[in-house]
């Protein structure tokens, strides 16, 4: 486009009103907000957000957005007074289990790049103090956390955008979304008004499902109450702080007990998590005409629940001495936004171009998700990874009403509890197995979830091979932390995978079919690889965005002349490809192609190990020799009278073939195949051995070792790109990443005493700096010592020497090779 496309953005809260000026600034300011209630104080969650800012997040990107809104909210001045109090954030702990945890959290604060440090009861309390110091074990302070005036910086933005050109308009009611050749046209107003659009995004917040629905898109949010409470004053507090909000006390969190504390001028606000979840229905919530709006009435802010509260107001008594005398003054039930991942939705809607969400984001991450839209909007994608908070993330399992209903629940359950990595959820469980999980339960299968699929990580039946096995193949005693969600067994499994030959469920992996008369350009134009090789050729290559980021890394199979099936990463590239499909046909309908999602219609076992050959000779009249059937290549072939598509690849760096069938023949390919391998020692084996095994090839896993963040070179993906290639996605970035020495580099570390285990996100140092952060790590069996990956300078060579910090204590470790099994591939390709 020549000009700035109309952009009509539904909600001016905080997300919204950030997202016209950061339009703005850019130079997009053809933009009409609509705002349904009025635009002094809209009424939504951002008109009563107490505003704490905690900016430290397991999740790097969500620290990111966090830290760009405190850098945004600081310069929004007035009077020379800006929207961000910077108090600090301070976290306390009191119990043993906490102060680990806080811990971790200054792990992650040092990660992402965040000054933070850890300070004893006494610094607390000299801190904060109001504190009980006998009840506090220690604390975890970030000094540029605070507090964010979010009704004032909405104000502050609408005069800014308004003055640049953006129009506002308040009390104003979406009843419809225009749309005609499967893009949006406009949004309807009242009963016959359109303001016409060309792109719409919608950041309503808790109202985002309704606006959803308009046009047959599932938000999956949950609204939920949240209680909070103002005390009376306290003569501690008097004369310290200017205004009826004014503080100078850092933000505190007791999130033991469920608990956030901030001042207003002489009293104390408290927020509570430890009550029953509360979910909102939209219809329920009462209108409020504008001119009877206020701080205290309003759509979002419901009735206060005493006695839902009074277990917190003890607690709270308990830790802050000084309200033992005092009361609550003003108590009420806000609402906000629940997900159920806990992360915010943001993205293109898949089946109406041009329409966008910015929902479930609270006014901690409001500017810098603001920030994210506004360049996906210009620049085609975010400076800062969007990969967490997409809102195509979700299986259609977890789209249903039940589902984010149950879910969003939990986390509003949980959200301050101490959550391992591993742990999954208790509920909903079993809502996506294996056509073969009768035999993993009979064989003591240990499952974990992950997108609603049932995942072994071990087998008990395989405990026995531990009196077995070599002595070298065991692995030291793990600390309290990394020994939850494992089991020793993961030891023998490995073994046995590396000496002889094992079973893996691979049928959670994401698999697509792409056919049609466009396939083979829809592949050759979004990938690296080069696609146009016989029926037969299997191909590993990524997904790029425009500045050479990855977006994700595939196994496309040729299995006709227009005919594909892929191995994807998750929701997100279905809907990529949808897309991509659609617009292609658009501009040549001669080149169509259909993508189909075949998982759950379909089943993988990963058959793998030095004997699986004589596993098939037992079971197939098909050639699997290496004459036959190379690496990296297909065929169609019959195993114990079942259809199969066998794939010779491997995740764990062994021989053997990831084997294809119908999901009704499933459990009866299992059944053959263990039968036949029972001379072999054949074994069914689990992620904990997988992910190890991964590891010790150095195979790279996209979401947790590389990111859109990431390109190729600096991630050691290189040999992904086909040579000579050009005129994919994101080869004109690749052309100068080529050439462009790299600032940063994923290494292999190994950890010089060959006991302590991390589990990823860990800072480490070098030279006694922090200079990058763990990826994946894992106990590498056949290398005899735990080894992790990690993002370090591109100065780091093999042999460097770092630490890494694990639960506040440094861990010595060195670069090592990568990878550090069979890099010759002998293995792979014998």
């Amino acid at each position: 486009m020549n000009q700035a496309p109309n952009v009509v953005i539904i909600g001016a809260g905080i997300v919204g009103a950030n997202l016209a000026d950061e339009l703005a600034v850019r130079g997009w300011t053809n933009t009409t907000v609509i705002e349904q209630g009025p635009l002094h104080l809209a009424g939504g969650s951002t008109s009563h957000a107490p505003g704490l800012v905690f900016q430290t997040n397991p999740s790097k990107s969500m620290t990111e957005f966090a830290s760009y809104t405190v850098e945004k909210l600081l310069s929004l001045k007035k009077d020379g007074t800006s929207c961000f109090n910077q108090v600090g954030g301070l976290e306390i702990a009191t119990t043993p289990a906490r102060l680990e945890e806080l811990a971790r959290r200054h792990g992650f604060a040092t990660s992402w790049g965040l000054e933070s440090r850890l300070v004893d009861a006494a610094e607390c309390k000299r801190l904060h103090p109001l504190l009980d110091e006998d009840a506090v074990l220690g604390g975890f302070l970030v000094p540029s956390d605070g507090l964010a005036s979010a009704a004032r910086a909405v104000q502050l933005l609408i005069e800014k955008s308004t003055a640049a050109g953006v129009r506002f308009l308040g009390d104003t009611t979406v009843t419809g979304i225009e749309q005609a050749g499967g893009r949006v046209t406009g949004v309807r107003i009242g009963d016959d008004t359109v303001i016409e659009a060309d792109i719409v995004v919608s950041c309503a917040g808790f109202w985002g499902p309704a606006i959803g629905d308009m046009i047959g898109m599932r938000v999956p949010l949950l609204p939920l109450a949240h209680q909070y409470v103002t005390t009376d004053a306290l003569p501690e507090l008097a004369g310290r702080n200017a205004g009826p909000h004014g503080a100078s006390l850092p933000i505190l969190r007791h999130q033991d007990k469920d608990l956030y504390y901030r001042e207003h001028g002489d009293r104390i606000g408290i927020g509570s998590y430890a009550h029953r979840p509360m979910p909102v229905a939209l219809d329920s919530l009462a209108k409020v005409p504008a001119e009877d709006m206020s701080e205290h009435e309003m759509p979002s802010r419901l009735d206060f629940t005493e006695a839902d509260f009074l277990p917190s107001w003890e607690d709270s008594k308990a830790l802050l001495p000084a309200l033992g005398e005092r009361s609550i003054e003003d108590g009420f039930n806000g609402i906000f936004s629940f997900t159920p991942d806990g992360g915010p939705l943001v993205g293109a809607a898949p089946a109406l171009e041009g329409f966008y969400v910015a929902e479930a984001v609270w006014v901690t991450h409001s500017a810098g998700i603001a920030r994210a839209v506004a360049e996906l909007l210009i620049d085609g994608q975010s400076s800062i990874s969007l990969h967490e908070g997409e809102v195509t993330r979700f299986e259609p399992v977890q789209t249903t009403r039940e589902y984010i209903s149950e879910t969003s629940q939990q986390n509003f359950v949980e959200i301050y509890d101490i959550r391992h990595p591993l742990e999954p959820r208790t509920s909903p469980r079993d809502l996506r197995s294996a056509p073969f999980r009768a035999r993993q339960e009979e064989l003591g299968a240990f499952f974990l979830e992950s997108a609603g699929w049932e995942r072994p990580h071990w087998f008990e039946a395989n405990r026995h091979l531990l009196e077995t096995m070599p002595d070298g193949w065991r692995s030291p005693a793990r600390d309290f932390w990394s020994n939850q969600f494992h089991s020793e067994i993961s030891a023998a499994e490995a073994w046995r995978t590396r000496t002889a030959v094992a079973m893996y469920d691979m049928t959670p992996l994401k698999r697509l079919e792409i056919t049609g008369p466009g396939a083979l350009a829809l592949l050759q134009r979004l990938s690296t690889g080069n696609i146009a090789k016989k029926p037969g050729a299997v191909t590993y290559c990524l997904l790029l965005n425009a500045d050479g980021g990855i977006r994700s890394d595939v196994t496309i199979a040729r299995l006709g002349e227009e005919r594909f099936q892929l191995g994807v990463n998750g929701n997100i590239d279905l809907d990529y490809f949808t897309v991509e499909a659609r617009r292609q046909a658009a501009t040549d309908p001669g080149a169509w192609a259909h993508v189909a999602d075949i998982t759950g219609a379909t089943c993988c076992i990963g058959l793998w190990g030095p004997l699986a050959r004589e596993v098939m000779a037992k079971v197939s009249a098909d050639d699997f020799s290496n004459d036959s059937l190379k690496y990296f290549r297909s065929a169609e072939v019959v195993i114990g009278g079942i259809p199969v598509t066998a794939m010779r690849l491997s995740y764990v760096g062994e021989l053997g073939w990831e084997l294809y069938a119908s999901a009704e023949t499933g459990q009866k390919l299992w059944d053959v195949l263990f039968a036949a391998g029972a001379e072999h020692g054949i074994i069914a084996a689990g992620r904990g051995a997988f992910n190890s095994l991964r590891l010790e090839k150095g195979y790279r896993l996209w979401g947790t070792d590389v990111t859109p963040e990431h390109h190729p070179f600096e991630a050691g993906l290189g040999f992904s790109i086909a040579k000579d290639k050009t005129g994919f996605v994101g080869a004109q970035a690749v052309d100068v990443l080529r050439n462009q020495p790299s600032e940063r580099a994923l290494r292999c570390l190994t950890i010089n005493d060959g006991t302590s285990m991390v589990l990823g996100k860990e800072p480490v140092y070098l030279e006694g700096n922090p200079a990058g952060y763990v990826t994946s790590a894992a106990y590498g069996y056949t290398v005899r010592t735990p080894l992790a990956y990690a993002w370090l300078p591109a100065s780091t060579v093999e042999g460097d020497q770092v630490e890494i910090e694990y639960f506040g204590r440094r861990i010595p470790a060195t670069v090592a090779a990568d990878p550090l099994f069979d890099p010759k591939m002998e293995r792979l390709r014998g």
